[in-house]
Protein backbone atom coordinates (compact mmCIF):
# COMPACT_ATOMS: atom_id res chain seq x y z
CA UNK A 1 0.00 0.00 0.00
CA UNK A 2 0.89 3.58 -0.60
CA UNK A 3 1.99 5.31 2.52
CA UNK A 4 2.60 8.39 1.73
CA UNK A 5 -0.13 11.19 2.91
CA UNK A 6 -1.17 14.04 0.95
CA UNK A 7 -2.79 17.34 1.21
CA UNK A 8 -3.85 19.68 -1.06
CA UNK A 9 -3.76 21.91 2.06
CA UNK A 10 -0.24 22.15 1.47
CA UNK A 11 -0.29 23.14 -1.95
CA UNK A 12 -1.12 27.15 -2.98
CA UNK A 13 -2.81 26.29 -6.38
CA UNK A 14 -6.17 23.95 -5.66
CA UNK A 15 -6.26 22.04 -8.83
CA UNK A 16 -2.17 21.29 -8.45
CA UNK A 17 -2.71 20.24 -4.84
CA UNK A 18 -5.50 17.34 -5.66
CA UNK A 19 -2.19 16.07 -7.57
CA UNK A 20 0.25 16.98 -5.72
CA UNK A 21 2.16 18.85 -8.42
CA UNK A 22 2.80 21.48 -6.06
CA UNK A 23 4.39 18.95 -3.47
CA UNK A 24 6.10 16.52 -5.50
CA UNK A 25 7.77 19.31 -7.89
CA UNK A 26 8.86 19.36 -11.35
CA UNK A 27 11.75 17.87 -13.19
CA UNK A 28 10.14 18.76 -16.77
CA UNK A 29 13.11 21.18 -17.46
CA UNK A 30 15.52 17.93 -17.31
CA UNK A 31 13.66 16.77 -20.54
CA UNK A 32 13.90 19.54 -22.77
CA UNK A 33 17.41 18.64 -23.97
CA UNK A 34 18.21 16.83 -26.99
CA UNK A 35 18.20 13.10 -26.00
CA UNK A 36 20.86 10.61 -25.90
CA UNK A 37 22.78 7.73 -24.24
CA UNK A 38 20.75 4.62 -22.91
CA UNK A 39 17.23 4.16 -21.53
CA UNK A 40 15.66 1.57 -19.79
CA UNK A 41 12.05 0.77 -20.46
CA UNK A 42 9.48 -0.99 -18.41
CA UNK A 43 6.50 -2.76 -20.31
CA UNK A 44 3.81 -5.48 -20.16
CA UNK A 45 1.78 -4.37 -23.56
CA UNK A 46 2.35 -6.47 -26.56
CA UNK A 47 5.25 -6.00 -28.76
CA UNK A 48 6.91 -3.89 -26.57
CA UNK A 49 10.42 -5.97 -27.80
CA UNK A 50 10.22 -5.20 -31.01
CA UNK A 51 9.00 -1.37 -30.92
CA UNK A 52 12.46 -0.98 -28.81
CA UNK A 53 14.61 -2.85 -31.24
CA UNK A 54 13.28 -0.96 -34.20
CA UNK A 55 13.70 1.99 -32.57
CA UNK A 56 18.01 1.22 -31.52
CA UNK A 57 17.82 0.25 -35.62
CA UNK A 58 16.88 3.96 -36.29
CA UNK A 59 18.28 5.54 -33.22
CA UNK A 60 22.29 5.31 -32.77
CA UNK A 61 22.53 7.98 -29.95
CA UNK A 62 20.23 6.31 -27.98
CA UNK A 63 19.88 2.27 -26.93
CA UNK A 64 17.28 1.15 -25.17
CA UNK A 65 17.34 -1.55 -23.10
CA UNK A 66 13.66 -3.77 -22.51
CA UNK A 67 13.04 -5.17 -19.73
CA UNK A 68 9.37 -7.39 -19.40
CA UNK A 69 7.16 -6.74 -16.49
CA UNK A 70 4.17 -8.66 -15.00
CA UNK A 71 0.69 -6.86 -15.37
CA UNK A 72 -1.83 -6.13 -13.31
CA UNK A 73 -1.47 -4.55 -9.63
CA UNK A 74 2.17 -6.97 -9.55
CA UNK A 75 3.77 -4.54 -11.91
CA UNK A 76 2.13 -1.23 -10.05
CA UNK A 77 3.78 -2.31 -6.98
CA UNK A 78 7.01 -3.51 -8.62
CA UNK A 79 7.16 0.13 -10.05
CA UNK A 80 6.30 1.37 -6.83
CA UNK A 81 8.57 -0.44 -4.89
CA UNK A 82 11.47 0.94 -7.49
CA UNK A 83 10.51 4.42 -7.22
CA UNK A 84 10.86 4.49 -3.39
CA UNK A 85 14.76 2.63 -4.06
CA UNK A 86 15.56 4.84 -6.71
CA UNK A 87 16.02 2.17 -9.17
CA UNK A 88 13.44 3.21 -11.71
CA UNK A 89 13.43 2.67 -15.50
CA UNK A 90 13.54 5.88 -17.84
CA UNK A 91 10.12 4.96 -19.25
CA UNK A 92 7.73 2.59 -18.31
CA UNK A 93 4.39 1.71 -19.12
CA UNK A 94 1.15 3.21 -16.89
CA UNK A 95 -2.37 2.67 -17.69
CA UNK A 96 -4.95 5.55 -17.95
CA UNK A 97 -7.08 4.39 -14.36
CA UNK A 98 -3.70 4.21 -12.69
CA UNK A 99 -2.11 7.48 -13.82
CA UNK A 100 -3.81 9.70 -11.41
CA UNK A 101 -2.48 7.53 -8.29
CA UNK A 102 0.87 8.11 -9.70
CA UNK A 103 0.99 11.44 -10.12
CA UNK A 104 -0.79 12.25 -6.97
CA UNK A 105 1.95 10.26 -4.84
CA UNK A 106 4.76 12.20 -7.09
CA UNK A 107 5.89 9.14 -8.49
CA UNK A 108 5.93 10.65 -12.09
CA UNK A 109 7.84 13.15 -13.27
CA UNK A 110 5.94 16.31 -15.13
CA UNK A 111 6.36 16.34 -19.10
CA UNK A 112 5.41 19.79 -19.56
CA UNK A 113 8.51 20.95 -20.95
CA UNK A 114 9.42 17.83 -23.07
CA UNK A 115 6.10 16.31 -24.49
CA UNK A 116 3.06 17.93 -23.11
CA UNK A 117 2.93 20.44 -26.80
CA UNK A 118 2.82 17.60 -28.19
CA UNK A 119 0.23 15.70 -26.07
CA UNK A 120 -1.99 19.20 -27.03
CA UNK A 121 -1.21 18.74 -30.22
CA UNK A 122 -1.88 15.42 -31.69
CA UNK A 123 -4.29 13.50 -29.21
CA UNK A 124 -7.82 14.45 -28.65
CA UNK A 125 -9.41 15.92 -25.81
CA UNK A 126 -11.15 12.96 -25.17
CA UNK A 127 -7.73 11.09 -24.26
CA UNK A 128 -5.66 14.28 -23.64
CA UNK A 129 -7.69 14.67 -20.29
CA UNK A 130 -6.76 10.81 -18.70
CA UNK A 131 -3.24 12.44 -19.04
CA UNK A 132 -3.38 15.95 -18.27
CA UNK A 133 -4.48 16.15 -14.98
CA UNK A 134 -3.61 18.81 -12.66
CA UNK A 135 -3.05 21.50 -15.27
CA UNK A 136 0.36 19.07 -16.14
CA UNK A 137 1.10 16.44 -18.66
CA UNK A 138 2.38 13.53 -17.00
CA UNK A 139 2.06 11.03 -19.18
CA UNK A 140 1.98 10.56 -23.56
CA UNK A 141 -1.02 8.46 -24.04
CA UNK A 142 -0.19 5.19 -26.69
CA UNK A 143 -3.73 3.63 -27.24
CA UNK A 144 -7.06 4.84 -27.18
CA UNK A 145 -9.97 1.15 -26.38
CA UNK A 146 -13.35 2.26 -27.76
CA UNK A 147 -16.02 0.21 -27.40
CA UNK A 148 -17.34 -1.96 -29.59
CA UNK A 149 -19.99 -5.14 -30.12
CA UNK A 150 -18.57 -8.45 -31.28
CA UNK A 151 -21.08 -10.56 -32.44
CA UNK A 152 -21.45 -14.46 -34.38
CA UNK A 153 -22.57 -13.21 -38.06
CA UNK A 154 -23.52 -16.72 -39.03
CA UNK A 155 -25.56 -17.24 -35.17
CA UNK A 156 -27.68 -13.93 -36.20
CA UNK A 157 -28.69 -14.88 -39.76
CA UNK A 158 -29.14 -18.57 -38.86
CA UNK A 159 -31.79 -17.17 -35.83
CA UNK A 160 -32.95 -14.08 -37.66
CA UNK A 161 -31.93 -11.72 -34.60
CA UNK A 162 -30.96 -8.20 -35.27
CA UNK A 163 -27.91 -6.61 -34.62
CA UNK A 164 -28.79 -4.63 -31.42
CA UNK A 165 -28.57 -0.67 -31.40
CA UNK A 166 -30.04 0.25 -28.20
CA UNK A 167 -29.53 -1.67 -24.72
CA UNK A 168 -33.26 -2.16 -24.81
CA UNK A 169 -32.41 -3.84 -28.12
CA UNK A 170 -29.05 -5.56 -26.68
CA UNK A 171 -31.50 -7.46 -23.95
CA UNK A 172 -34.08 -8.35 -26.24
CA UNK A 173 -31.38 -9.94 -28.33
CA UNK A 174 -29.99 -11.82 -24.98
CA UNK A 175 -33.12 -13.14 -24.84
CA UNK A 176 -33.56 -14.15 -28.67
CA UNK A 177 -29.83 -16.15 -28.10
CA UNK A 178 -30.77 -18.02 -24.98
CA UNK A 179 -34.32 -19.21 -26.78
CA UNK A 180 -32.25 -20.09 -29.80
CA UNK A 181 -29.72 -21.75 -28.14
CA UNK A 182 -29.97 -22.65 -24.23
CA UNK A 183 -26.60 -22.95 -23.79
CA UNK A 184 -25.35 -19.98 -25.83
CA UNK A 185 -25.55 -16.38 -24.29
CA UNK A 186 -24.91 -12.89 -25.92
CA UNK A 187 -22.87 -11.23 -23.15
CA UNK A 188 -20.59 -11.52 -20.27
CA UNK A 189 -20.41 -9.83 -17.12
CA UNK A 190 -17.57 -10.48 -15.67
CA UNK A 191 -16.22 -11.69 -12.36
CA UNK A 192 -12.82 -11.00 -11.86
CA UNK A 193 -12.65 -7.42 -14.25
CA UNK A 194 -14.47 -4.35 -13.20
CA UNK A 195 -13.35 -2.29 -16.65
CA UNK A 196 -15.78 -3.02 -18.98
CA UNK A 197 -18.30 -2.29 -16.12
CA UNK A 198 -16.31 1.02 -15.51
CA UNK A 199 -16.46 1.89 -19.36
CA UNK A 200 -20.46 0.94 -19.58
CA UNK A 201 -21.07 3.37 -16.71
CA UNK A 202 -18.69 6.04 -18.31
CA UNK A 203 -20.56 5.52 -21.70
CA UNK A 204 -23.94 6.18 -19.78
CA UNK A 205 -22.43 9.55 -18.95
CA UNK A 206 -21.65 8.28 -15.29
CA UNK A 207 -18.91 10.86 -13.36
CA UNK A 208 -16.83 8.56 -10.78
CA UNK A 209 -14.56 11.39 -9.65
CA UNK A 210 -14.24 14.74 -10.39
CA UNK A 211 -13.16 17.56 -8.57
CA UNK A 212 -14.73 20.96 -6.45
CA UNK A 213 -12.14 23.30 -4.84
CA UNK A 214 -9.89 21.56 -2.87
CA UNK A 215 -11.68 18.67 -2.62
CA UNK A 216 -12.16 15.19 -4.34
CA UNK A 217 -15.18 14.33 -5.49
CA UNK A 218 -16.77 10.43 -5.81
CA UNK A 219 -19.70 9.58 -6.80
CA UNK A 220 -19.66 5.50 -7.73
CA UNK A 221 -23.35 5.88 -7.39
CA UNK A 222 -24.78 8.26 -9.49
CA UNK A 223 -28.09 7.97 -11.12
CA UNK A 224 -25.76 6.32 -14.92
CA UNK A 225 -23.86 3.82 -12.72
CA UNK A 226 -27.19 3.16 -11.30
CA UNK A 227 -28.62 2.71 -14.52
CA UNK A 228 -26.16 0.25 -15.83
CA UNK A 229 -25.79 -1.22 -12.76
CA UNK A 230 -29.37 -2.22 -12.47
CA UNK A 231 -29.26 -3.25 -16.03
CA UNK A 232 -26.54 -5.48 -16.14
CA UNK A 233 -27.48 -6.89 -12.54
CA UNK A 234 -30.68 -8.00 -14.08
CA UNK A 235 -29.27 -9.53 -17.55
CA UNK A 236 -26.86 -11.51 -14.83
CA UNK A 237 -29.46 -12.56 -12.38
CA UNK A 238 -31.83 -13.81 -14.70
CA UNK A 239 -29.09 -15.63 -17.13
CA UNK A 240 -29.48 -14.04 -20.22
CA UNK A 241 -25.31 -13.17 -20.04
CA UNK A 242 -22.92 -15.40 -18.69
CA UNK A 243 -20.92 -14.60 -15.27
CA UNK A 244 -17.34 -15.67 -16.02
CA UNK A 245 -13.73 -14.75 -15.89
CA UNK A 246 -12.24 -12.67 -18.30
CA UNK A 247 -8.87 -15.35 -18.86
CA UNK A 248 -9.20 -18.48 -20.27
CA UNK A 249 -12.95 -19.28 -19.12
CA UNK A 250 -14.38 -16.33 -21.73
CA UNK A 251 -12.28 -17.26 -24.53
CA UNK A 252 -13.53 -20.97 -23.81
CA UNK A 253 -16.83 -20.32 -24.12
CA UNK A 254 -15.97 -18.31 -27.54
CA UNK A 255 -14.55 -21.40 -28.90
CA UNK A 256 -17.31 -23.76 -27.55
CA UNK A 257 -20.15 -21.15 -28.95
CA UNK A 258 -21.24 -20.53 -25.50
CA UNK A 259 -20.44 -16.71 -26.27
CA UNK A 260 -22.07 -15.32 -29.76
CA UNK A 261 -22.06 -11.62 -28.85
CA UNK A 262 -20.08 -9.30 -26.40
CA UNK A 263 -19.03 -5.90 -25.78
CA UNK A 264 -15.38 -5.39 -25.60
CA UNK A 265 -13.25 -2.97 -26.54
CA UNK A 266 -11.16 -2.33 -29.90
CA UNK A 267 -8.31 -4.40 -28.56
CA UNK A 268 -10.50 -7.74 -28.61
CA UNK A 269 -10.18 -7.65 -32.48
CA UNK A 270 -6.75 -8.76 -32.33
CA UNK A 271 -7.15 -10.83 -29.29
CA UNK A 272 -10.08 -12.90 -30.56
CA UNK A 273 -8.15 -13.58 -34.08
CA UNK A 274 -5.13 -14.94 -32.41
CA UNK A 275 -7.60 -16.98 -29.81
CA UNK A 276 -9.97 -18.33 -31.46
CA UNK A 277 -8.52 -18.93 -35.02
CA UNK A 278 -10.97 -21.56 -36.07
CA UNK A 279 -13.98 -18.94 -36.11
CA UNK A 280 -12.32 -16.94 -38.91
CA UNK A 281 -15.49 -15.10 -40.91
CA UNK A 282 -17.77 -15.84 -38.12
CA UNK A 283 -17.60 -12.54 -36.29
CA UNK A 284 -18.48 -9.00 -36.60
CA UNK A 285 -17.87 -5.82 -35.21
CA UNK A 286 -20.96 -3.24 -34.67
CA UNK A 287 -21.09 0.41 -32.73
CA UNK A 288 -21.71 -0.81 -28.90
CA UNK A 289 -25.34 -0.14 -27.99
CA UNK A 290 -26.65 3.46 -26.76
CA UNK A 291 -29.43 4.25 -23.97
CA UNK A 292 -31.26 6.23 -26.82
CA UNK A 293 -29.54 5.47 -29.86
CA UNK A 294 -27.28 8.40 -30.20
CA UNK A 295 -23.86 7.75 -30.61
CA UNK A 296 -22.11 7.58 -27.32
CA UNK A 297 -18.83 5.52 -26.10
CA UNK A 298 -15.99 4.86 -23.78
CA UNK A 299 -12.68 3.58 -23.32
CA UNK A 300 -12.44 -0.07 -21.63
CA UNK A 301 -8.32 0.00 -21.22
CA UNK A 302 -5.70 1.65 -23.05
CA UNK A 303 -2.06 2.72 -21.49
CA UNK A 304 0.16 5.63 -21.70
CA UNK A 305 3.94 6.09 -21.08
CA UNK A 306 5.18 8.02 -18.70
CA UNK A 307 8.71 8.84 -16.49
CA UNK A 308 9.35 7.98 -13.51
CA UNK A 309 10.71 9.82 -10.83
CA UNK A 310 13.90 9.39 -10.52
CA UNK A 311 14.96 8.76 -14.15
CA UNK A 312 18.57 8.65 -15.01
CA UNK A 313 17.91 9.66 -18.56
CA UNK A 314 15.04 12.28 -19.32
CA UNK A 315 16.03 13.45 -22.09
CA UNK A 316 16.16 10.70 -23.90
CA UNK A 317 13.52 8.90 -22.69
CA UNK A 318 11.21 12.17 -23.90
CA UNK A 319 12.63 11.00 -27.26
CA UNK A 320 11.80 6.79 -26.95
CA UNK A 321 8.06 7.94 -25.91
CA UNK A 322 7.87 10.59 -28.96
CA UNK A 323 8.85 8.14 -31.27
CA UNK A 324 6.52 5.08 -30.10
CA UNK A 325 3.45 7.17 -29.51
CA UNK A 326 3.42 9.27 -32.59
CA UNK A 327 5.55 8.18 -35.25
CA UNK A 328 4.38 6.35 -37.86
CA UNK A 329 7.12 3.51 -37.87
CA UNK A 330 7.04 3.44 -34.26
CA UNK A 331 3.45 2.49 -34.58
CA UNK A 332 4.28 0.06 -37.26
CA UNK A 333 6.59 -1.29 -34.97
CA UNK A 334 3.38 -1.98 -32.45
CA UNK A 335 1.75 -3.74 -35.16
CA UNK A 336 4.48 -5.81 -36.62
CA UNK A 337 3.13 -9.14 -35.43
CA UNK A 338 0.00 -9.11 -37.48
CA UNK A 339 -2.25 -9.81 -34.67
CA UNK A 340 -2.60 -6.69 -32.91
CA UNK A 341 -5.86 -4.43 -33.22
CA UNK A 342 -4.13 -2.02 -31.15
CA UNK A 343 -6.25 1.84 -31.83
CA UNK A 344 -3.93 4.47 -31.71
CA UNK A 345 -4.51 7.70 -29.34
CA UNK A 346 -3.32 9.79 -32.19
CA UNK A 347 -6.08 9.27 -34.92
CA UNK A 348 -3.59 10.04 -37.44
CA UNK A 349 -2.01 7.08 -37.14
CA UNK A 350 -5.61 4.75 -37.47
CA UNK A 351 -4.45 4.24 -41.18
CA UNK A 352 -0.97 2.92 -40.25
CA UNK A 353 -2.65 0.12 -37.73
CA UNK A 354 -5.58 -0.73 -40.13
CA UNK A 355 -3.46 -1.45 -42.97
CA UNK A 356 -0.83 -4.11 -40.61
CA UNK A 357 -4.30 -5.95 -39.85
CA UNK A 358 -5.58 -8.98 -41.20
CA UNK A 359 -9.16 -8.39 -42.53
CA UNK A 360 -9.87 -11.77 -43.12
CA UNK A 361 -10.95 -13.31 -39.86
CA UNK A 362 -13.83 -10.33 -39.99
CA UNK A 363 -15.05 -11.14 -43.47
CA UNK A 364 -13.26 -8.12 -45.16
CA UNK A 365 -14.81 -6.04 -42.11
CA UNK A 366 -13.38 -2.85 -41.61
CA UNK A 367 -12.93 -2.80 -38.05
CA UNK A 368 -11.13 0.52 -37.98
CA UNK A 369 -13.74 2.30 -39.47
CA UNK A 370 -16.21 1.24 -36.21
CA UNK A 371 -13.35 2.07 -34.29
CA UNK A 372 -12.94 5.33 -35.27
CA UNK A 373 -16.64 5.72 -35.32
CA UNK A 374 -16.74 4.71 -31.31
CA UNK A 375 -13.41 6.94 -30.31
CA UNK A 376 -14.96 9.66 -31.76
CA UNK A 377 -18.36 8.86 -29.47
CA UNK A 378 -16.43 9.00 -26.69
CA UNK A 379 -17.62 11.26 -23.77
CA UNK A 380 -15.19 13.99 -22.64
CA UNK A 381 -14.93 14.60 -19.38
CA UNK A 382 -13.77 11.31 -17.44
CA UNK A 383 -11.54 11.74 -14.63
CA UNK A 384 -9.99 8.43 -12.72
CA UNK A 385 -9.74 8.48 -9.43
CA UNK A 386 -6.67 8.68 -6.74
CA UNK A 387 -7.14 5.14 -5.68
CA UNK A 388 -8.07 2.70 -8.43
CA UNK A 389 -6.47 0.26 -6.76
CA UNK A 390 -8.69 0.31 -3.81
CA UNK A 391 -11.80 1.24 -5.90
CA UNK A 392 -11.41 -1.87 -8.82
CA UNK A 393 -10.31 -3.99 -5.65
CA UNK A 394 -13.19 -3.54 -3.74
CA UNK A 395 -15.39 -4.12 -6.84
CA UNK A 396 -13.45 -7.23 -7.95
CA UNK A 397 -14.03 -8.50 -4.50
CA UNK A 398 -17.70 -8.68 -4.74
CA UNK A 399 -18.40 -9.41 -8.30
CA UNK A 400 -18.31 -12.81 -7.86
CA UNK A 401 -21.43 -12.34 -5.03
CA UNK A 402 -23.32 -10.79 -8.21
CA UNK A 403 -23.34 -14.07 -10.36
CA UNK A 404 -23.80 -15.95 -7.46
CA UNK A 405 -26.66 -13.93 -6.85
CA UNK A 406 -25.89 -13.18 -3.27
CA UNK A 407 -25.29 -9.27 -3.89
CA UNK A 408 -26.79 -6.45 -6.26
CA UNK A 409 -24.07 -5.09 -8.76
CA UNK A 410 -25.39 -1.86 -7.51
CA UNK A 411 -24.73 -2.72 -4.19
CA UNK A 412 -21.24 -3.21 -5.20
CA UNK A 413 -20.84 0.39 -6.45
CA UNK A 414 -21.68 1.33 -3.15
CA UNK A 415 -19.33 -0.51 -1.36
CA UNK A 416 -16.49 0.16 -3.38
CA UNK A 417 -17.26 4.13 -2.76
CA UNK A 418 -17.32 3.55 0.78
CA UNK A 419 -14.19 1.76 0.79
CA UNK A 420 -12.33 3.97 -1.80
CA UNK A 421 -13.48 7.42 0.33
CA UNK A 422 -12.07 5.85 2.92
CA UNK A 423 -8.79 5.03 1.66
CA UNK A 424 -8.49 8.58 0.13
CA UNK A 425 -9.02 10.39 3.78
CA UNK A 426 -6.57 7.90 5.30
CA UNK A 427 -4.26 9.07 2.93
CA UNK A 428 -4.94 12.76 3.53
CA UNK A 429 -7.06 13.75 0.71
CA UNK A 430 -9.99 15.64 0.99
CA UNK A 431 -13.29 14.01 -0.21
CA UNK A 432 -15.92 16.58 -0.35
CA UNK A 433 -19.06 15.19 1.21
Amino acid sequence: MFRRRLTALVCSVAAIGLLATGCGGSDSGTTAEKGTGEVTFWSFVKGSDEVAKAFNRTHPDIKVTFEAVPSGQEYYSKLTNAVKAGTVPDVAVVEYPQLPEFATQGKLETLDASLGPLVKDKFPESVRQLVELGGQTWGVPRDAAPLMLYYRNDFFKDHRISVPKTWDEYRNMTGQVRKADPKARGGVLYTDNPGLLTALAWQAGSQWFGTEKDSWKVSLTDAPAKKVADYWGDLARKDLVSSLSSLDPFWTSVQQNRTVAYVCASWCAGGQAATVADQKGKWSVAPVPTWDGKPASAMYGGSSFAIPKGARNSAAAAEFIKWITTDPEGMKAWVSSGTSSMFPADPSLVPVTKAAFPTDYYGGQDVYAVGSESYAAVRPGWTWGPVMGTTNTAIVDQLPKVAQGKARLFDVLTNAQKATVKDMERRGMQVAP
